[in-house]
């Protein structure tokens, strides 16, 4: 089906001279990256205002940032260079938001055309073609293996998430509980900092959701993981009969330390569910586009069996999807805002690109660097095995599996998961060139988000040099 900006061409867009200006600064632009060639320390000259420009941050924010990323505007894919001139491996992207990486050439002349529009926000008022087309292609992809048919669009993975929870509420009458996984994550407003399993999220917020934990697929007990979450999810709905508004699942964990379950673990779940009339919602706001099928329920097998699907991060804009039987009544779902034209201009074209690029699929462009992230974690491994004692997990058993993830979320296991150890390495690992986050609860894991759409398995090389050094370093 030709999409609605096809069908409505913006005149300015597709003047050639218009077109032609566009391709002088995207020239150009190359032209400035080509000194990114890989990782480079501060220069010690801008060291004096590099610290007064953060303690700016600091005053304005109220705290400090995490690390201290301050960044001139510039990269070139997985690079990106920092104001106090150092150049490091973005292996987190905003937390997998940035997935062809910084100043690709292909987004940046997509959000050079997004700003001929006559608008810089969007919203249900005032939509212009490209906030419908990037609905239809939502709707279009997730339609080729599950029921799914609307598509609600906001600008935050947060808010379509709260757009799911309130679908799902209306259709079951208003009822109050909320199932879900432990070490979930769902986002920071009041209602998902309660529903997301981390008590330090949600510090100080009056607890007004009632929520009933599962617990997550254990790979060490394999089927009988399986019988003992059935065996939980039966005693909440004994307990609570009519009271749940829904199961939200993250097929694969993302803060919670990148797990992943078989398709058998979810579909017991879900026909629980299903029987006792408790809507599905399938979370993927920070997994989608980033494993082996664009929406992971493909890969599983479940799209026919979930009512309302969320995602964002990879897509710019954020969807909410559900099915016409979870259509909601007028007035419930709504906002000023749907995103920026330049998000559903970079969006669309990092969709298109990664749908029609050869990224999915067992021997997909997503598998390989993942492939080559885990042999790079065994090479280590065999190398320094003083490095990675065995993990142990909460209920004290030991593994010796110290790589983990899908696709472009990666995950390794230093230190035993001890959190001080892989924080000091976090840190020491960011002054040598390369930026990474932890996930999980206990055991701790190191995160990395790779930008699955300009990263070549061949990087893995220079980026697994720096964390060897860098693990050295952060050991002793």
């Amino acid at each position: 089906m030709t999409d609605l900006i096809s069908a409505l061409p913006s005149p300015l867009a597709s003047d050639p001279a218009v077109a032609g200006h566009i391709d002088a600064i995207v020239e150009a632009l190359r032209a400035s990256q080509a000194s990114l060639t890989g990782a480079r320390p501060a220069d010690p000259a801008r060291k004096e205002s590099f610290d007064a420009a953060m303690k700016r941050v600091a005053a304005v924010r109220g705290r400090g940032p995490i690390m201290p990323y301050l960044g001139t505007g510039r990269g070139n894919g997985p690079l990106v260079e920092l104001a106090d001139g150092s150049v490091k491996w973005d292996m987190l992207n905003g937390i997998g938001v940035h997935m062809f990486g910084h100043g690709d050439p292909r987004m940046v002349a997509a959000a050079l055309r997004a700003g001929l529009s006559d608008l810089c926000m969007q919203g249900n008022l005032t939509s212009n073609a490209d906030s419908v087309a990037f609905a239809e292609f939502m709707v279009q992809e997730a339609a080729r293996s599950s029921d799914l048919a609307h598509c609600f669009v906001s600008n935050s993975g947060c808010m379509v998430n709260e757009a799911a929870l309130k679908a799902c509420m209306q259709k079951t009458g208003g009822a109050p509980r909320v199932i879900a996984f432990q070490d979930c994550f769902l986002g920071r407003s009041v209602t998902m900092s309660q529903i997301g399993d981390n008590a330090p999220y949600r510090q100080g917020i009056a607890l007004s959701t009632q929520v009933d934990y599962m617990p997550f697929f254990d790979p060490q007990l394999g089927p009988r993981s399986i019988e003992m979450a059935v065996w939980h999810l039966k005693q909440y709905l004994h307990r609570y009969p009519g009271q749940h508004a829904c199961f939200v699942m993250e097929l694969v964990q993302g803060e919670g330390g990148f797990n992943v379950a078989p398709r058998e673990f979810f579909m017991a779940l879900i026909e629980l569910c299903k029987q006792a009339k408790v809507p599905v919602w399938d979370d993927e706001v920070q997994s989608f586009g980033r494993t082996e099928t664009m929406f992971r329920f493909e890969a599983l097998g479940l799209g026919k069996h979930l009512d309302v699907v969320t995602v964002g991060k990879i897509s710019q804009a954020c969807a909410c999807l559900f099915t016409a039987e979870m259509n909601p009544k007028p007035g419930l779902l709504s906002g000023t805002f749907t995103a920026s034209t330049s998000a559903f201009a970079v969006g669309l074209e990092a969709l298109r690109t990664l749908r029609d690029g050869g990224f999915y699929g067992a021997d997909g462009r997503n598998a390989k660097l993942h492939a080559a992230f885990r042999a790079h974690v065994a090479r280590l491994v065999e190398r320094h095995p003083e490095w990675f004692p065995p993990v142990r997990d909460a209920f004290g058993r030991e593994s010796r599996t110290f790589v983990g993830g899908t696709g472009g979320m990666c995950r390794m296991t230093p230190f035993g998961g001890d959190k001080d150890r892989v924080m000091k390495f976090l840190n020491v690992l960011f002054e040598e060139g390369v930026m990474a986050l932890y996930c999980g609860h206990g055991p701790y894991h190191v995160r990395m988000l790779p930008p699955i759409g300009v990263m070549q398995p061949e990087q893995w090389e220079p980026v697994f040099d720096i964390v060897e050094r860098a693990m050295a370093r952060s050991a002793g």
